[in-house]
This record gives structure tokens, sequence and C-alpha cells, in this order.
């Protein structure tokens, strides 16, 4: 048997081997999801089904920036996609510091430190998505030095700046904006920390466009959730685009009526552009606050949908509303996917777009209608006072639903019966009728809850197979309405959860997802999967749990597999799926024909990031890189701040 084990291993030593010297060019990975579309495929196949057991860590890099949430911080989380483009590895921290790395080694070049004001309120905690990069496409002229710096990497901050800095060096680029960086903070009610950044930019025909992320459920009339874009070179605002519009009057939300009140609808998930089409595609949240919707009637659009703008103009090209008058956090928070499929036998330029609610919409790319049948349906209506609630919301007929959206008393999971019966008591007094039942005075179980489904985890698309891989949330909530007059006392209750004002509403709010006293989800697992989607049929071609829950909430004993899941999948060439993401800090490699797991590796924490993968110049290795530094707002997990970089020996 070992001589049959050394075979083996020599074996796949040497298709390794073989694999490397095929691939003599590099591979950069130049935007958060490798392309401009946000695919996340990676052509590379050095690493591949046959030799992926033999990966074995190769460099780990610390930022020294955590912070455990105490000495009036909020708590950190390492969710950076490092980018790699002209031999340098480039990444951000929870404190947006900016970092330049060797990607064979992982030894710094230089770093920069934006100095963010670390104790503001930020509502996601310490945390940024990655940074993105621009290059000087004129040519140099004999006699002429090009002005400025050739390359620029951009980064949005939490205190809400853009900033440009030079590639080769890390000193910020003086000729853009203000000594290299664009205040942010002109927008209608900027609020400290409540108004901020967490994801890359985009780079579009010499234009840097950002979002924000706000803050959901603090008050009715949260800041603007305007959309903006910025010349790459001064820094000049170019444009500007409001998602939210006054049905009344057809007048953008930065002025509306009194009687019109919210905010947000803003872009804080990660944009995607077709440079071919010079279009941008906007992912847009819900707007404020996200459970009472009484002083913002009508279908609040372009909040909660996918919208394609004009990258020279912002003029709106289409837009696709995936939830009407959003009451539950439904945010499309997965990043909107570039892609061409075959569909009724012609090649069809696609957009992807997929939300909390666990639903999935394939939209032709240029006009935005569905290339697969979706069909509006009557759902449950509101009985709170003030609210009125959309009469129907968008099914989409193919693919199904990737995660369930009825729960029954039947579907509960629990460690015993004594748990049992006190999830079957909550679970009792809550209405329920299904996904897009309305947030009620009593209480209402909520499926999918505000995790998703998906989330800004998104998906990776391969295009030789067809297949979407994505990593979904299995978890309900409970959602309660507070009349204001009664909040404190509620607050002051036994009862855990998070619990928000809504300020300027009638009600305040009280949500939690459905835990047993044992902490463990009782929504029926598993509570995570991965799951291939075949976007020419529509259809699902397969579906495991993903990584395991056991150990959360303290010790339990042998649960079911699949974790919640926050940090998304890649695919490269060689067969594989990559991700991390879940609450046990592993990463894992899968089988993309079968889902079958076929590796895994231990990280300090989890790994709540994207990984990213390329072929460095001098070695032709192929390296696959990951940010494990824990989920942000678990405080049980533990911390790091480690980037770490796999290959093979």
């Amino acid at each position: 048997m070992k001589a049959v084990s050394g075979i083996l291993f020599v074996c796949a030593a040497m298709i390794g081997t073989l694999a490397r010297s095929a691939e003599t060019k590099t591979d950069d990975w130049p935007c958060y999801g490798h392309d401009a579309g946000g695919m996340r495929y990676s052509p590379l196949t050095q690493i591949n089904r046959e030799n992926v057991f033999q990966l074995k860590v190769a460099w780990t890099f610390h930022t020294d920036d955590i912070s455990d949430g105490k000495r009036g911080r909020k708590r950190s989380g390492f969710e950076t996609t490092p980018i790699l483009v002209d031999g340098t590895l480039y990444l951000t921290t929870p404190f947006n510091r900016v970092i330049a790395l060797d990607p064979e080694t992982g030894t710094q070049r230089w770093a920069y430190d934006p100095k963010i004001e670390p104790k503001w309120d930020y509502g996601d905690g310490l945390i940024n998505r990655g940074a993105a990069t621009w290059a000087n496409p004129l040519p140099q002229q004999p006699g002429k030095a090009i002005t400025g710096s050739r390359r620029r990497i951009f980064e949005t901050t939490l205190d809400a700046r853009l900033i440009a800095l030079d590639a080769a060096t890390g000193e910020p680029c003086l000729d853009f904006g203000k000594g290299g960086q664009v205040s942010l903070r002109e927008v209608a009610r900027f609020m400290p920390g409540r108004y901020h950044m967490t994801s890359p930019p985009a780079v579009i025909d010499d234009l840097v466009v950002v979002g924000s992320a706000i803050d959901d459920n603090a008050r009715a009339d949260m800041p603007s959730g305007v959309v903006r874009a910025f010349d790459v070179r001064s820094g000049k605002l170019r444009w500007e685009w409001e998602p939210l519009v006054v049905p009344e009057r057809g007048l953008i939300q930065a002025s509306p009526s009194k009687s019109w009140r919210t905010g947000a609808g803003n872009a804080w998930s990660i944009m995607t552009v077709d440079t071919e089409r010079h279009l941008i595609f906007i992912p847009t949240g819900s707007p404020s606050p996200d459970y009472y919707g009484g002083l913002r009637p009508g279908d609040n659009k372009w909040a909660n949908s996918v919208v394609a703008l004009r990258a020279q103009t912002g003029e709106l090209a289409w837009g696709f509303q995936l939830v009407h008058h959003d009451l539950w956090d439904y945010d499309t928070a997965a990043s909107p996917l570039l892609a061409t499929i075959e569909h009724e036998g012609r090649k069809v330029p696609v957009v992807i777009a997929g939300n909390k609610t666990g639903f999935l919409y394939v939209l032709d790319r240029e006009t935005g209608l569905p290339v697969f049948p979706v069909e509006e349906r009557a759902v449950p209506q509101t009985d709170v006072p003030g609210e009125v609630t959309s009469p129907t919301q968008p099914f989409p007929l193919a693919p199904p639903p990737l995660v369930p959206q009825q729960f029954s008393t039947n579907d509960i999971w629990t460690l015993n019966p004594v748990e049992r019966a006190v999830c079957l008591k909550e679970v009792a007094f809550l209405r329920n009728e299904g996904i897009f039942t309305p947030p009620t005075l009593q209480g209402t179980l909520v499926i999918p809850g505000n995790v998703g489904g998906m989330n800004w985890s998104g998906y990776a698309f391969d295009p030789v197979r067809s297949l979407l891989l994505v990593n979904v949330n299995n978890l309900a909530a409970k959602v309660r309405l507070i009349p204001r007059a009664a909040f404190e006392a509620h607050r002051d209750s036994d009862e855990h959860g998070e619990y928000a004002g809504q300020a300027g509403t009638p009600y305040a709010m009280f949500r939690r997802f459905l835990q047993a006293p044992s902490n463990l989800p009782y929504s029926p697992p598993p509570w995570g999967t991965l799951t291939a989607v075949d976007l020419v049929a529509g259809k699902i071609r397969w579906r495991v749990p993903l990584g395991s829950m056991k150990g959360f909430g303290g010790g339990n004993a042998e649960i079911p597999r699949g974790s919640v899941s926050l940090g998304g999948p890649i695919v490269t060439a060689g067969g594989l799926v990559f991700i991390a993401g879940t609450i046990d800090p592993f990463i894992r490699a899968f089988d993309i024909e079968t889902g079958n797991e076929i590796w895994k590796a231990q990280l300090p924490a989890s790994g709540a990031a994207t990984p990213m993968t390329y072929i460095s110049s001098a070695e032709g290795k192929q390296f696959l890189v990951i940010a494990a530094g824990g989920h942000p707002k678990v405080s049980e997990e533990a911390q790091s701040d480690a980037l770490i970089a796999f290959a093979l020996p």
C-alpha cells in the first residue's frame, strides 16, 4: 500500500509539473471579481482536481490591523479580496490601510494609512472588501513624460473619502482631488459613521464610480443613496445618480415632500461594468428604514434593484426591481455578474442578479428584460396601521429558489425535545405565510431572514460549463414592529435580539434569527449550502452542505453539516470551486462536476472574504490567496489579521 501511495504521489507531482510548464504566461486578478464583469473565473489549471490535495501554505502576511470591539471601536473583520496587477498584490485592511505585497513571497513593498476616524459608529463594523485600479492608456511619447502616475490604486474609506494612490510608491496622487483624495461627505443628510464605504469602487471609461453603505434602521430619513462618478485623473465630479424618486412629483429623494420620507436605496455592494457597451451595473439595497414603509409609499424604485447606467452620463439605461416596497431588508447584496449563455439556440449576453430572497434573475444585458420568465404574484398584505404593502412581487419561473421560502412547525430542528417545546411556543405566536409575509405588531416569521439567501458573497460563473456557483444561507428570522410609546419597555425586556429606533416613524423594530436555547438555529438544516445552477437549463445541477456550525454557541453534540457563510466562491479551469466564508475556519475546494469536497485547509480564523488566484511571473507558480480575519459580527469567533497564500510544493 505504501508503494502504491508513493507512485500516486509521484504521478500527481508530475501532472502538476507538466501543467506548470504549459502555463508560461502570467494571469493577473485585476478586479474584485477577476474580470470587470465579475465572473470570478480563472483560466488557470496548474492547481486542479488531481493535485489540489497537495496545496500547502506558501506564505502568510499579517496586517496588524485588528479591533476586538472594545476601547470605543467597532469589531473588525478582514473581508478584502486582493487584486494583482503589474506584478504586485494590493490589499486593504479593516482600518482602510492599503498595502502592496510581493505576490511570490508576501513581502511588503509599501503601505499607505489614510488614518480614518476609528471610533465612529460604523454600522457594518471595521471592514473593507478591496481596492480598484486604473492605468493610463496613453502611450509614452518620445521626450514627453505622462503627467501623473501611470497606474493608480483607488480606495473608498469608512469615513467617506475616495483616495487615489500611485501604484508604484503608495504615495497619494497629488493631482487627484485635494492632495490625492476627494471627500464623499457632500451628500444629503450625511451622518458620520452611518454613511460609509465598504466595497471597492468601479472603474470604467476613465471614471471611478462609488456607492455607499448606510445603516439600515436608525431612522426614516437616512442619507441619500446617491451613486457618483469622478474623473480618474482630476477627481472632479462628472455625474451623480439618485436611486429613489418621489412618486407623486418625479423628484429625487434629496428634497422630498414632508409626507414622503426615506433615504438609502444605496449601492453598498460590488458594482460591475461592461466596457464594450459602456454600462455600469449597480446593485441597490433597501430604502430606509427596512421594516416600516408607511412614509415611502409605492414601489420605491430604484431601491432593491439592479440598474444599468450609461458610463459617460449616469443616465439610466434600464432597471429591474427585485423587490417592490421592501419591508424585509432584502437588499440586492450580490454583485451583478455579466456572462454570455446559450438560450433558445442563441448566445445571449446576460446580467445575473440575485438577492436575499434566494431568487435568481437572469436578465438580458442590453434591455434588462428577463431571459427566463418572471411573473408578478399576489403576496400577503399588511395589517399594520399606516403601512401599504405591494400587492405583488416578482417570482422567476426559472431557476428555482435556492433556499426554502416556507417554514412549518414540522421543519423545526433542535438538539432535544425540551428545546423543541420552546421553539414551538415561539413559532405559534408569529404570523407565518411564507416569503413576503409583512412585519406585524405581534411578530412575523421571515424566511429567508436578513442574511439571505444570497448576500454580498455573490457567485462565480464557469463559462465552459455554463454553471453558476452560489453559496446561500438558510436562516429564518423573527421580526416585530413596536409602537413608539412601548419601545423603551420592550428594549429593557429579557428578549435578546437587535432593537432599532426607526426614528421618524410610528414604530421601532425588533429582530432576531430563530435560535434555540443552545443558540443554534432551529431552521431546518443545512443552514448553508453551495449550489451549482445550470444556466442553460435553468435548473439546479447539484447542491451540497457547506462547512459546519459545530461549536457555535458553545460545545454542542454532533450537528448536521452546513454553515452560514459570508464570503463567496471562485471557479478555475482546473475544475475547482474554492470558497471559505463559513463559521468554521476552513477554506475548501469542491469538484465542479460533482460538488464533492476534495480539499480543505484550516485557517487561523474564519475566511469571511472571497479568495483569488494568480500565477506569479518569476516562478510561474499558481497561488490561492484568502484573507482570514473572522466575521466582524460574530463575537464568539477567533480573530486574525492573516492573508494566507497556498501553492503546490
